[in-house]
């Protein structure tokens, strides 16, 4: 039996050994012997290369102005582990989360004993834990894809929509090689008739979705045909400013409070999401409402200002195509004095596409590092680069922090594990 949050947390990261096993057997076992919540959850799936994390926080808060209470499953979290099974941002508390350990823990033992069920993954516990967690408790569930869709440990209910917010190339090793390959992963959570929204995607990955939509009669629903957004600008207190339209609605000056022209269109399928669900509920929108739900969005870890004196911010942009948002908002919203960055992601990932990257932006000095956590890039990773390199991050930071001048900007960015241990330190 655990007693602390500590344990139980210990005993859940213990399951780290066995890595990411994509497949539903595991899950849907465990699930069963729980009762299988999953079939007493009202849930939207959000699966996409980028952008989930975010879409989910858009969604929720435009939900919770329908006096709705709403579960999300998210990861990895930024601030503390609790935060990834969370009813109206507020993460689960110890006290319940310790209660789920002991009632799984029996469950996991029993199915380690079968050769067949036997090394269940943390995330597959997890996702179990949040159904059961939610399933007497919220009105509606979001549940965050973990890697790709299809073999996900998410993929196991069947939610009243589903979006997909982006394709781009990260986790070949599992998805496959090319947009296509992943786009078929992604398109594994689309449901018989259930509405399916997409984000921004190019044309040949979204043909591999509309093509799944079809064969599953799931109406489509993506940017620039079945809803537009137009970016307005930025506003350097208000945050992003845009409008939005589909054939019912059309909102004008609507404002996310975080950084990024891209964030504009993670909001936009939200929007859309909320849209249909009203619809499907019969609930009332109002544009004011939306605003106010927006408004409340906050994403820790994305374009996130830690310090105004000096300037710092943080971006998880732990993949090519969030580096290349990264370097396009960089540019567009930060055009005075020196730009420092300073950079750390899993070798996992592909480190010259995003180093090469960050080189592009103009008046900017990037330092390389490294960080606590399996696969963190280190020194011998780093000698093609021609960089500076340091080992020690908070070494790094201090030299940086040295040298800024009142106009200068202290980027922090890359893995959103090394994000999180640089926000908890700082």
């Amino acid at each position: 039996m655990f007693e602390t949050g500590e344990e139980a947390v210990e005993w859940i990261h213990s399951r780290k050994k066995f890595g990411s096993r994509p497949g539903l057997k595991r899950i849907k076992e465990l699930l069963s012997l729980c009762g299988n919540p999953e079939n007493n959850i009202v849930g939207i799936h959000i699966a996409g290369t980028n952008g989930k994390g975010s879409t989910v926080t858009y969604l929720r808060c435009l939900l919770e102005m329908q006096e709705l209470n709403v579960g999300t499953f998210t990861s990895p979290y930024i601030e503390s582990f609790y935060e990834r099974i969370s009813i109206n941002g507020q993460a689960i508390s110890t006290n319940d989360f310790v209660k789920l350990a002991n009632k799984f823990q029996p469950y996991i033992e029993q199915m380690d004993g079968h050769p067949f069920y036997q090394g269940i993954t943390e995330f597959e516990i997890l996702t179990a834990m949040a159904f059961d967690y939610f399933q007497k408790r919220v009105d509606v569930a979001i549940f965050e894809a973990g890697i790709g869709g299809l073999m996900d440990s998410t993929n196991v209910f069947t939610p009243i929509l589903t979006a997909i917010t982006t394709i781009g190339l990260d986790h070949t090793d599992i998805l496959g090689d090319t947009e296509e390959e992943i786009a078929e992963q992604k398109a594994g959570i689309i449901k018989k008739s259930i509405p399916i929204v997409t984000g921004r995607i190019a044309l040949p990955p979204l043909n591999i979705i509309k093509k799944t939509a079809a064969i599953n009669a799931a109406p489509f629903f993506s940017l620039n045909e079945s809803y537009k957004v137009e970016y307005v600008g930025h506003d350097e207190i208000k945050g992003e400013i845009f409008n939005f339209e589909n054939k019912n609605y059309y909102f004008t000056n609507l404002i996310v409070p975080m950084l990024g022209e891209y964030q504009v269109e993670n909001a936009a399928v939200a929007i859309q999401l909320f849209l249909l669900y009203c619809q499907q509920q019969k609930k009332r929108v109002v544009k004011e409402l939306i605003n106010q739900g927006l408004s409340k969005a906050f994403w820790p870890g994305r374009m996130e200002q830690i310090s105004a004196n000096p300037n710092i911010i943080i971006d998880g942009a732990h993949n090519p195509h969030a580096v290349k948002q990264f370097v396009k908002t960089v540019n567009a919203e930060f055009q005075h004095g020196e730009k420092y960055i300073l950079f750390s992601a899993l070798t996992t990932k592909n480190i010259a596409t995003m180093v090469n990257a960050l080189q592009q932006i103009p008046n900017s000095q990037l330092v390389l590092t490294t960080f606590n956590y399996p696969c963190a890039l280190k020194r011998e990773d780093c000698i093609s680069f021609n960089l500076l390199y340091y080992s020690n991050w908070q070494e790094a930071l201090l030299k940086i922090l040295a040298k800024m001048k009142p106009l200068d900007t202290l980027f922090i960015t890359g893995s959103l594990y090394f994000v999180s241990q640089v926000r908890e330190s700082i």
